[in-house]
């Protein structure tokens, strides 16, 4: 069964050859609530693009200069040592449970999201700081660029987070 964490993670994928057809799918499969909602917003808006249109979009807004920094732990530290002990942690995290980065670092907001997905046992300071992250890339895209469709997006992996439980113990990065 599709996860909302994992709906999310797609989204936020590169379009390619049937990327539309694979976020319909996910969007159908989610439980009704807010989550769902959000991506439909999303699923709606990309729809009414072209393939290069929506890989432009994509890329304007979370590649090369993106409009916001899609890094959890760079949203939070900058670059400093609390990042890298932060992307260290999660690496491990990741790994522990096969996460495939896919060439991205491990505060990147896809593989996070993926991870999340994938277990309930969730690395103690990502469950920490990733709502506050995603609402500080909210507010940077609404900022920048309110009509942006990656907004529903992130929207969503905010309702997401807002399900986040610190494990037992807690524990920070």
């Amino acid at each position: 069964m599709m996860t909302e964490f994992e709906a999310v993670a797609l989204a936020l994928q590169y379009p390619g050859p049937g990327s539309l057809d694979r976020l319909r799918a996910a969007w159908q499969a989610l439980p009704g609530g807010p989550v769902r909602r959000h991506l439909l917003k999303f699923f709606g808006e990309i729809e009414q693009l072209s393939t290069a249109g929506w890989e432009e979009l994509h890329t304007r807004t979370l590649d090369l200069a993106p409009i916001f920094a899609p890094y959890i732990g760079f949203v939070i530290w900058g670059e400093n040592y609390q990042r890298g002990e932060f992307m260290a942690g999660v690496k491990v995290a990741q790994d522990e449970v096969g996460i495939d980065r896919n060439g991205e670092l491990p505060d990147h907001l896809e593989p996070v999201l993926r991870y999340l997905s994938a277990t309930d046992e969730r690395y103690p300071g990502l469950v920490e700081v990733f709502p506050r992250a995603v609402s500080k890339m909210r507010k940077t895209l609404k900022e920048a660029e309110a009509d942006n469709p990656y907004r529903h997006v992130l929207a969503a992996a905010a309702e997401a987070a807002e399900r986040l439980e610190a494990p037992v113990g807690g524990g920070t990065a």
